[in-house]
């Protein structure tokens, strides 16, 4: 049985993620209206969002040390302040340069505010409740992106887009208040020296393809500046993950890449989160760009890739436990597959019940696979490393989630010219019809790669009897370990 205090955390967690999705996906629905007042391309306005994302990837690892060395109260506190402050500095930017700036300072508190939080939940609960556990942290926060469309085209609308920002100050009075009395004052020890080569090598890369991003959602990136710029981050990374693999003491600790399970789920996952990150981000700009439909009318048919998103939660828990992780994710991944090729086909006379149903499906393929991916990856991780592998999810995961919008761009501008390579005469739809394309096909490459996952793989975290022998241990434990990271 989940305890009341752990379970009143995970609903602190909640709401705080809640802040954080409600934060991240507002702005996609509002992107047209803030180019216009800030008189930049809607493009150029993702990296509002990716420049937020991507501060979340870099400083997630900082998280796990900062824990160890000044408790789980104090980061968590500061974390709240600095995300609501950042918020309310978001609203009075004047310039695309300060909304940015802001909005890394933001991520800065986002950084530490949902990885701790997930920390506090996971670390100390049973496999049995894991599913449970994490279901109370991920299903109030999806309620964020269900009213984040409609919510984004109504303030847009009938007010300013400023207010988007400021919707975060009384959310967060309201969860330093609880946190103040719920979080206790425990987890501080003695960590040990800081990885700086890691974290200067990390923080560069990433840094690096923060701005490569920003270039290639200009309207006429410089290709030589944007070719030199990846091809640094990328080596940075490289060199990053060369150190990291070797050195005692890593920011992050990829010896948790050995558990089979959590390893496929890394990259698989990785993968998916450029799918469901982009499709959100390209539909209110078709809608808006090429169908000529109102904020509000673009935000309510988005809605319900989130609404599908919330409605499968409830019945996840039980396809879980009677057909497994496996199952389950190859048949979410090959939905999300057909919905994206069914977005490719539309148009603005298709009809509007068409495209919500296809919206519909995607947030159902999202939230099914996104629960397998978060839980299976971590049933097999002993309750030692689970802080190491905890802080290595979520920083792959905020590093995708960034990364999808600038994908979102790469696959609009790749788009055009591929578009003008297919019979008949491309229009503006065109490119982005190619894109849902291409995003299609990396979701199938996911569904193949789940294929790979062992038929057991979490059977631990189901509340079913797996095996009646007491010393069954996980299939996937005895494969061998990846070279490279002894």
């Amino acid at each position: 049985m989940i305890l009341k205090r752990q379970r009143n955390t995970a609903l602190l967690v909640a709401g705080c993620f809640f802040m954080e999705m409600l934060d991240g996906t507002i702005v996609t629905t509002a992107s047209p209206r803030i180019g216009r007042s800030l008189h930049v391309p809607a493009t150029q306005v993702g990296l509002v969002i990716t420049a937020y994302l991507l501060t979340l990837a870099v400083l997630i690892p900082l998280s796990g040390w900062l824990t160890r060395r000044f408790g789980n109260r104090a980061v968590f506190l500061s974390a709240i302040v600095i995300f609501t402050a950042a918020s309310v500095a978001c609203a009075s930017s004047i310039s695309l340069g300060e909304l940015v700036a802001m909005r890394v300072l933001q991520g800065a508190g986002g950084a530490m505010m949902v990885p701790v939080g997930r920390n506090m939940v996971v670390s100390g609960a049973d496999k049995r409740d894991l599913v449970r556990i994490m279901s109370y942290v991920v299903w109030p926060g999806l309620i964020a992106p269900v009213i984040a469309p409609l919510a984004g085209g109504l303030i847009t609308t009938y007010a300013s887009w400023h207010w988007l920002f400021l919707i975060n100050a009384p959310l967060g009075v309201i969860a330093f208040a609880v946190a103040w009395r719920l979080v206790e004052n425990a987890g501080a020890i003695t960590p040990p020296p800081l990885d700086w080569a890691g974290v200067l090598l990390t923080c560069a890369g990433l840094g690096g393809l923060t701005y490569t991003a920003s270039l290639v959602s200009r309207a006429a990136p410089r290709p030589a500046e944007t070719i030199a710029f990846a091809v640094v981050s990328v080596a940075l990374l490289c060199g990053a993950g060369w150190h990291l693999s070797r050195t005692p003491h890593p920011l992050l600790n990829l010896r948790t890449l050995r558990v089979p399970t959590f390893r496929l789920t890394q990259t698989g996952g990785f993968l998916y989160w450029f799918v469901v990150g982009a499709g959100p981000f390209l539909l209110p700009l078709l809608f808006q760009t090429q169908f000529g439909w109102s904020p509000v009318k673009s935000g309510a048919v988005t809605a319900f890739i989130f609404v599908g998103n919330v409605g499968i939660k409830p019945a996840t828990t039980p396809l879980i436990n009677r057909f497994g992780f496996r199952p389950l994710l190859v048949a979410s991944t090959g939905c999300m597959a057909l919905a994206m090729a069914g977005l490719a086909l539309i148009s603005a006379s298709t009809p509007l019940v068409v495209i919500a149903a296809l919206a519909l499906v995607s947030g159902v393929a999202r939230s099914a696979a996104l629960t397998v991916y978060n839980t299976v990856g971590m049933a097999e991780i002993a309750p030692t490393q689970m802080r190491d592998a905890n802080t290595l999810a979520a920083t792959t995961t905020q590093l995708a989630s960034g990364l999808s919008i600038a994908a979102a761009t790469i696959a609009l501008r790749i788009g055009g010219p591929l578009g003008r390579l297919l019979p008949g005469t491309p229009t503006g739809e065109t490119a982005y019809s190619v894109a849902f394309v291409l995003l299609a096909v990396i979701a199938v490459a996911v569904t193949v790669q789940a294929l790979r996952l062992h038929p057991q793989a979490g059977d631990v975290a189901r509340n079913r009897v797996v095996d009646q022998r007491e010393d069954v241990q996980p299939a996937l434990a005895l494969e061998p370990e990846p070279p490279g990271l002894a």
